[in-house]
């Protein structure tokens, strides 16, 4: 019996694994990119990204199965492997052992950052459809907001770094680095990466405040 649970435990641990890279991961590459062109303008960002994925077959059916579903999967049973944890930092300060715990308080920081997100964006979209119409205004209008814009930049700094070191991990856990060099270099790799993209997700922010156009409609 205790073999079968550690069997399903290690499967859902593999597949929370790969959920959190694709297609979770992958899309908040894809989210941050389209966010950073807000730097092209109002126009062209309601018109050229918003109007795109509005155009979009099946986007509803889309976000549910593709993002929705898998970010549930990845974000409940993470609450999971939480709880199940031994790392004890402060007894063991190593630095793996703190990355451990800083990818779990990312994800629960992550977590209550999407609420946050989904609900100033899509929910406060069903209630005034103006949002959908010019959301490039409504970001300008939030983010423009210091606390708003603190909250953005500490979620974006989250999300990437639970990406970059969930990507380190990951390697380890299905055995692409299977040595202590292997994993270190990789290491690099992976910080380098969440650094592009966290400088990528910054000027995406910037964007909406200082692109031509953002305070035009706000």
């Amino acid at each position: 019996m205790s073999s079968s649970i550690h069997n399903a435990h290690f499967l859902l641990r593999r597949v929370h694994s790969l959920l959190g890279l694709l297609p979770v991961g992958a899309f908040l590459v894809f989210h941050l990119w389209e966010n950073s062109q807000s730097r092209l303008g109002a126009a062209h960002y309601n018109e050229q990204v918003v109007g795109a994925l509005k155009g979009m077959n099946y986007l509803p059916l889309i976000e549910i199965t593709v993002i929705a579903l898998p970010l549930l999967f990845h974000a409940l049973y993470g609450l999971v492997i939480i709880r199940a944890g031994r790392a004890e930092p402060a007894q063991y300060p190593f630095l793996r052992n703190l990355l451990y715990w800083l990818q779990r308080l990312s994800g629960l920081g992550l977590i209550l950052f999407l609420l946050l997100h989904v609900g100033l964006t899509r929910i406060a979209g069903l209630f005034d459809p103006s949002i959908a119409d010019d959301l490039f205004a409504h970001m300008h209008g939030a983010l423009s907001q210091p606390l708003v814009f603190a909250l953005y930049l500490i979620g974006l700094l989250l999300a990437v770094f639970h990406l970059a070191n969930g990507l380190a991990t990951a390697a380890i856990a299905w055995g692409l680095t299977t040595s202590a060099e292997a994993q270190r270099q990789f290491g690099w790799v992976c910080a380098g990466f969440g650094l592009a993209l966290a400088l990528l997700g910054i000027h995406g922010l910037l964007g909406f405040l200082t692109a031509s156009g953002a305070g035009a409609s706000a």
